[in-house]
């Protein structure tokens, strides 16, 4: 929500003349209600980069309702993709903003093959929850081509663009896309990068008319790109971000300094040869575990705090890749949770940044400020490590931030009073360094210090009521600085 009063300033001309006409003419509720509706219809929203991957193969897991509420009120992720369509999820996720993604399960393809099918899964799985709850994407299976099974291959395309049809009809696709994640595995050649082909066969005959469909809906192409599982002893550095000899590709004579980079590239390059290199590209899953068996090479909370840490501030930074450069990329951390039910080696169940009681494995910088505070640095019984982005502290520095469980309604009028008064809430607004999270506490902890750090900062002037709490925890982040 964004303040009606500085809405005003950043209007066009005739719209800021109509809405002091309106300020002049109505009282002061209406106009606050007319204004939103103004903002809302003239500025376009920013989605946000970074979501994580919300697995439940555990039996140790918080309820949904809180799980939604830590996310909203404690860290910076508005993004969250579930591997179903879990109801008890998608209820708690309500009202929240977050944007949801939902998947079909693989063994449930062929069955959406018919349009009668894909129906009653859009009316039992979408129409009870939407919009309340932000449900953005349907991902249809998960590596389906990977799975080698000819019945799960063969129904893909025709079950993504039944459930689209099914979308159409409940006047849906304009909200919801519909695509569907795939590991490297398609890929016949991806060393070095520009010579990236998809694997013979799945070319022609289930990847280009997904291609073609993704991009007659304006769908990305997503895939689930890890690092941690392509790297040996001597390529940890170029997996991790780390400093590096890098790979020289001669073919375009460009230079890769992380293996990410040439892993998306070529996806790109297998993209394009088949004639579809316009397509945005989405990372629907990637990570790195914190513990795992003595054979594996980098297995423990350090490495893992430096991938996931080096991971957020690559893809967010617009510096794209070698052969997408100036671009971000929408990117799922897996996962959020430690899953003790997971089959297979030990670090399938250690690729959480939390643990079940919400405790960090290690910190990465997706928590607010006030929730780091509250959380104890060394949640054992995992590995922990030194926070790869310690949260700064300034001596003799102060900020203003809501206190814990401070009213919405309270920080709502925090907001307006302190935007009405002039100071600048243009960070806050949407495109702004701070829009995001997009809820009432953060847009409150931006408006509130602001109005402080122009005051004298004594403790009255951050009182707001009883709402306002002085910590001197800096509560900056990425771009958006206090």
């Amino acid at each position: 929500m964004v303040c009606p009063q500085c809405i005003i300033q950043h209007l066009p001309i005739p719209t800021k003349a109509m809405a002091k006409e309106f300020i002049s003419v109505f009282s002061s509720v209406l106009v606050a209600s007319i204004l939103f509706f103004l903002a809302s219809t003239l500025v376009r929203g920013v989605e946000g980069t970074i979501g994580i991957n919300y697995g439940t193969v555990a039996n140790n897991l918080p309820p949904p309702a809180q799980v939604a509420h830590f996310l909203l009120e404690s860290t910076v992720i508005n993004r969250v993709r579930l591997f179903d369509a879990n109801p008890d999820i998608l209820k708690a996720f309500a009202h929240t903003g977050i944007a949801i993604t939902v998947t079909v399960p693989n063994d449930q393809i062929p069955r959406l093959t018919k349009l009668n099918l894909a129906q009653q899964w859009v009316e039992d799985n979408i129409q009870p929850y939407t919009p309340a709850t932000n449900i953005v994407r349907i991902l249809v299976g998960n590596e389906v081509i990977s799975t080698a099974n000819k019945l799960l291959i063969g129904s893909l395309v025709p079950a993504v663009q039944t459930l689209h049809t099914a979308l159409v009809e409940a006047s849906l696709d304009r909200r919801i896309q519909v695509s569907t994640p795939h590991s490297l595995g398609i890929l016949s050649n991806s060393s070095p990068p520009s010579t990236g082909k998809f694997r013979q066969g799945y070319d022609t005959h289930v990847l280009k008319p997904l291609l073609s469909f993704l991009r007659a809906t304006n769908s990305p192409f997503m895939v689930n790109p890890y690092p941690f599982f392509g790297c040996s002893p001597d390529t940890l550095d170029y997996a991790l971000f780390r400093p590096n000899a890098g790979v020289f590709d001669e073919n375009t004579e460009l230079h890769y300094t992380n293996m990410l980079d040439a892993q998306l590239d070529a996806v790109f390059s297998a993209m394009k040869f088949v004639g579809f290199d316009d397509l945005e590209i989405v990372i629907a899953e990637t990570g790195w575990p914190s513990m795992g068996d003595s054979t594996q090479v980098g297995v423990d909370a350090e490495s893992a705090a430096e991938y996931n840490g080096n991971l957020m501030r690559h893809v967010a930074s617009g510096a794209g890749t070698p052969l997408m450069p100036n671009r971000t990329f929408e990117t799922y951390i897996f996962a959020l949770f430690n899953e003790n039910l997971k089959p297979g080696p030990t670090c399938e169940r250690n690729f959480g940044l939390f643990q079940p009681d919400m405790a960090p494995v290690y910190d990465v910088g997706i928590l607010r400020p006030t929730a780091r505070s509250s959380i104890p640095n060394n949640p054992t019984p995992v590995p922990t490590a030194a926070p790869v982005n310690p949260t700064p502290r300034s001596e003799g520095k102060q900020w203003c931030l809501p206190k814990t469980g401070a009213d919405e309604n309270a920080l709502q009028r925090n907001i307006d009073y302190v935007c009405g008064l002039g100071l600048d809430c243009g960070p806050i607004q949407e495109d702004g360094a701070c829009f995001l999270p997009n809820t009432v506490r953060a847009h409150a902890a931006f408006a509130m210090n602001a109005y402080y750090q122009s005051t004298d900062r004594k403790e009255y002037d951050c009182a707001f009521e009883q709402t306002g709490a002085i910590t001197d925890v800096d509560p900056s982040y990425g771009k958006c600085q206090y």
